[in-house]
């Protein structure tokens, strides 16, 4: 089996969306789709289960995937511990984080790398919303970024999805709503959306659409400057937000509510890094940051 084979299917199988993992790539997605064909008639069987707005592993594209990660990533680190070995890696490293968990895998990853590589050391910036995250990145105040995909600019790459969180809804704590085991997309109509600035279109569009799957109108609420603004106006009824089921255990508050959503997609965490930036530091950390990162779902 060919190397771009094994990534292209890891690839898929962290994204499940043809455009995105092509785009992650860099090819097209018809290749992305060519390449996962030929090694199905390899394997003899399906890998993904594909419709026209849906695509997810089948129960052996599971077992392949679970078998295939730990020796890729095993491949990952004999190439970057070659690769250390004829490099000089020192130096300080920065690493952004826009959710306040991710830090817990930085300073992981930030431990092993300095115990694979004692002059180099990591610093964490918390760089909160998306657009922030990428001036950020842009500005090299970091090297590297943990943060929300979609991230749709030509010098930045996104690499590896590092792990995914379930999606929930931010409900003032006496809505109705508030006291549901689970809500559905549906939901969304119920509560004008409070969202904040500093966040990119297409970031938007993904954790605040315009409608819900069967067409409703999603309204918009008030704007805030910052996430706790955000929880601010949840709080005083003035609308509803999207986050993640873990905020709910960070950001805890007697007036809001976290509600997970039964049937949305999960919020994924990759990494980011600045075009340009091929050194051998950034390639050790990113491995370091892989090597300690819980195995996505």
């Amino acid at each position: 089996m060919e190397r771009y084979e094994i990534e292209t299917f890891l690839a898929l199988a962290e994204e499940l969306h043809f455009a995105r993992t092509a785009e992650r790539l860099k090819v097209s997605p018809g290749r992305v789709s060519q390449t996962v064909k030929a090694l199905e008639r390899r394997i003899g069987g399906a890998l993904f289960e594909r419709s026209s707005r849906h695509v997810a592993l089948t129960q052996v594209g599971r077992q392949f995937r679970d078998d295939l990660l730990p020796a890729y990533r095993q491949m990952q680190r004999a190439v970057a511990d070659a690769q250390g070995a004829c490099a000089d890696i020192r130096g300080l490293l920065r690493v952004g984080f826009t959710a306040a968990w991710s830090g817990e895998i930085v300073l992981q990853a930030g431990d092993l790398l300095s115990a694979r590589y004692p002059h180099c050391t990591v610093e964490l910036l918390d760089v909160s919303y998306n657009d922030t995250a990428i001036a950020a990145l842009r500005a090299k105040h970091v090297d590297l970024l943990i943060a929300e995909p979609p991230v749709q600019e030509p010098d930045v790459v996104v690499g590896p999805v590092v792990f995914c969180e379930p999606r929930a809804l931010v409900v003032p704590a006496r809505h109705p709503l508030a006291q549901k085991d689970t809500v559905t997309l549906e939901d969304l109509a119920l509560l004008p959306l409070v969202t904040t600035g500093g966040i990119s279109t297409a970031w938007s569009e993904e954790l605040f659409p315009q409608r819900t799957p069967l067409g409703r109108y999603i309204a918009r609420g008030p704007t805030a400057g910052g996430w706790q603004g955000v929880l601010s106006l949840v709080g005083a009824g003035k609308g509803a937000t999207v986050a993640t089921v873990r905020a709910g255990r960070y950001y805890v508050r007697p007036d809001i509510a976290y509600v997970p959503f039964e049937d949305a997609d999960p919020i994924t965490y990759a990494l980011m890094w600045r075009d340009e930036n091929r050194s051998a530091e950034l390639r050790a950390l990113v491995q370091a940051v892989l090597d300690v990162a819980p195995t996505s779902a």
